[in-house]
């Protein structure tokens, strides 16, 4: 199949650029909003919509700030230590889920302390609203025709820029539709069904992690790190350890009972 050629900057404004890669997360953060307001309606939850909108503002510093960073310092940190400037670059790509989930885990105790809210029940709600994230930023990948998968044979094989001429996994769009649109349909109905607070958030990391280290098989390793232990990626290591620890806190959290 032939790559669309898709301009990532969708709009010029003189010296200015509307990126499509800036815009997915817009569109992500925008999903989130609603539909952790809903959850919170649906299970009369304590959380006003201003708590919701302080929520969404606080986990949009922590989202951008811990992917970058994470990305920086774990996939390629010799090249942002040489040009700190680059960091600050989020519109050229490079932000690492890992370090982007951190970063929510850190605003969101600190919100929950703050505000009173038991950080479980805000870890459930961020890990559905997450997924839509997941979704958009993958399309965004794709676009930028970053990520792109290892070479194949397959009929939907795609002949990415810079990929060079052999045709390639669209492993973008697979994590798009996995990781975001089907884990957020598993993670909504349980939401609206499981009254345990952190079995939302335990599910989450298994289930992400389980997919994740699936398709990195058919996503092309980062050039600058490649194969970190044996044959895995620094994706499948940190994915293991994701998994590990949502089993335990599901199992943990299972055995505590209902809140």
């Amino acid at each position: 199949m032939t790559y669309p050629q898709i301009d990532p900057v969708l709009i010029h404004i003189g010296p200015l650029q509307l990126r499509w890669y800036g815009l997915m997360y817009i569109f992500g953060f925008i999903v989130a909003y609603f539909v952790i307001l809903h959850i919170c309606s649906r299970r009369k939850l304590p959380m006003t919509r201003a708590d919701v909108e302080d929520l969404v503002t606080y986990c949009i510093l922590g989202l951008v700030v811990g992917a970058r960073v994470g990305y920086c310092l774990i996939y390629n940190p010799g090249f942002y230590l040489s040009h700190p400037l680059k960091i600050l670059a989020v519109w050229e790509g490079g932000m690492s889920f890992h370090g982007g989930m951190i970063g929510l885990l850190l605003t969101g105790a600190y919100f929950a302390r703050s505000r009173a809210k038991p950080f479980l029940m805000l870890g459930d709600l961020g890990a559905v609203a997450a997924t839509p994230g997941l979704f958009f930023g993958r399309i965004g990948n794709f676009i930028n025709a970053e990520l792109y998968g290892r070479v194949t044979d397959v009929p939907w094989g795609m002949v990415f820029p810079g990929g060079g001429p052999l045709p390639r996994h669209p492993s973008q769009l697979y994590e798009a539709f996995s990781e975001g649109l089907l884990l957020f349909c598993i993670l909504f109905l349980l939401s609206l069904s499981v009254r345990t607070r952190g079995v939302v958030l335990g599910t989450f990391l298994s289930l992400y992690g389980a997919i994740r280290f699936f398709l990195e098989y058919f996503r092309e390793p980062d050039a600058q790190l490649g194969f970190v232990l044996f044959s895995l990626t620094m994706g499948q290591v940190l994915c293991t350890a994701m998994v590990a620890a949502g089993l335990v806190m599901v199992a943990w959290r299972l055995k505590s009972g209902p809140d």
